[in-house]
């Protein structure tokens, strides 16, 4: 089993530690359609799905 071989400091263990606590995740607005929506995440407007500005399924159309 790997062990240290040296004790890591509190401030190297907490910063480890610290990714649960990020805050809340920044928020994008499509250029096309002007929605907000998560970064690097596809969203749904108006039957279509938008995915950087350009629409990748169109279920309006499948109607």
């Amino acid at each position: 089993m790997p062990n240290p071989k040296h004790r890591h400091s509190r401030s190297r263990r907490d910063k480890r530690r610290t990714h649960y606590k990020a805050e809340a995740a920044t928020v994008a607005t499509c250029p096309t359609t002007g929605q907000p929506h998560l970064f690097h995440r596809a969203h749904w407007f108006e039957g279509k799905m938008y995915y950087k500005g350009k629409v990748v399924i169109d279920n309006a159309a499948a109607e």
